[in-house]
């Protein structure tokens, strides 16, 4: 004979009006982190509908700064939402019917998959990929939309009950007379949220640096005052890039033309005053001056086309050794191959002899150490 198991594990701050507002707490910002992945995942892989801007400069380090910031504010509403219905995930017999398998199941993938995608978000954060023995990006954007599908579907499982929760008319289980109420709980875990956000969003919002002590180090110094996540040495690029024969290297329908580091010097120099916001959620302002891209897409291509920029570095592996810029990009005059920042040369770690600066772009596209430069039309 099977016995039912017994569960002791029980709270009387436990309610159904409790876990629907940790619930819906946890939907918002699940649904602001979905929709911000989702969008940064298509400006790093644009599928061919997809069209993104050049301004606002301050786009996407807004809306990822948003999806960092709220992804890691998940982590103890979801630790609380999880403790509320504890008792509910282990209720005997596990399936009644096959509409109750079904919620089971959806249970059980969201459950696995929100913990999957805060986890490997904050390791991401972190950068520690070692222990992640497949590729970030496509596993925790696949798992995503798992989860966004098992939530909507929990949700449209447990509206009768979040609608009765809600019913102020409705009585709730007594609290404790004395000591942590149910209020006090949910207060707790906003405020635990929002001290989170406080002790990490500076690396988004550079004023609050200072009090973002949970923010990952290598996101507040590095060469010249901005962060650096691959060095030059790492990219083993420090010998081709200090080599006096050097090339930038130009290609497009009219022919290739090769200039020198005094080639590019000698050309019309512009200054820009733009974020670098890198995936990971950090970001910074910076003076970059340099040659405007479309410039040098006049050298080697017929004039009025819509052209886009293939642009590949000195590093010889990697998954963003080269990035495409797409003609709105190219026809801004804030994009930039830079040659110095801050008034000075671009030290090795951020890209000397060249780099790609180009406003509202991830820094992963931000081409560091620029071999080679081939202009295509716009397809």
């Amino acid at each position: 004979m099977v016995r039912r198991p017994v569960l002791t594990f029980t709270s009387p701050l436990r309610s159904a009006r409790l876990t629907t507002h940790l619930g819906i707490a946890l939907a918002v910002a699940f649904g602001v982190c979905f929709l911000t992945g989702v969008l940064s995942h298509l400006v790093q892989h644009p599928p061919g509908w997809f069209w993104w801007p050049s301004r606002p400069v301050w786009l996407y380090r807004v809306t990822q700064g948003l999806h960092v910031a709220t992804g890691l504010a998940t982590v103890p509403l979801l630790a609380a939402k999880l403790w509320s219905v504890f008792p509910h995930l282990f209720r005997w017999p596990p399936v009644r019917d096959a509409a109750h398998a079904v919620e089971r199941l959806s249970v059980a993938a969201l459950v696995g998959s929100a913990l999957f995608e805060v986890v490997t978000g904050v390791l991401n954060v972190s950068r520690w990929y070692g222990i992640m023995p497949f590729f970030f990006p496509s596993a925790h954007y696949w798992t995503a939309f798992v989860a966004i599908g098992a939530l909507l579907t929990h949700i449209g499982v447990k509206l009768p009950v979040v609608r009765e929760a809600l019913n102020r008319s409705v009585e709730t289980p007594p609290e404790p007379s004395d000591g942590l109420t149910r209020r006090g709980l949910f207060a707790a875990v906003g405020a635990a949220a929002g001290l989170i956000t406080v002790a990490t969003v500076g690396q988004t919002v550079r004023p609050l640096a200072r009090v973002s002590v949970l923010a990952p180090p290598h996101t507040r110094t590095g060469p010249q005052g901005l962060p650096v996540n691959r060095t030059a040495d790492a990219a083993g690029v420090v010998e081709t890039a200090r080599d006096p024969a050097f090339r930038l290297e130009v290609v497009g329908p009219a022919g290739t033309v090769r200039l020198s580091l005094a080639d590019l010097e000698a050309m019309p120099q512009h200054t820009a005053r733009l974020p670098i916001t890198c995936v990971e959620g950090w970001s910074a302002d910076a003076t970059w001056t340099g040659v405007r891209l479309r410039d040098l897409a006049a050298l080697s291509t017929v004039e009025g086309r819509d052209v886009e920029a293939h642009v590949e570095s000195l590093q010889r592996g990697g998954r963003w050794r080269a990035s495409t810029v797409a003609p709105p990009h190219v026809r801004d005059p804030l994009t930039l191959v830079a040659l110095r920042l801050d008034g000075e040369p671009l030290h090795p770690d951020h890209g000397y002899p060249c780099r790609l600066i180009a406003p509202n772009r991830p820094g992963v596209l931000q081409t560091k150490w620029v071999a080679r430069i081939a202009f295509r039309e716009a397809s």
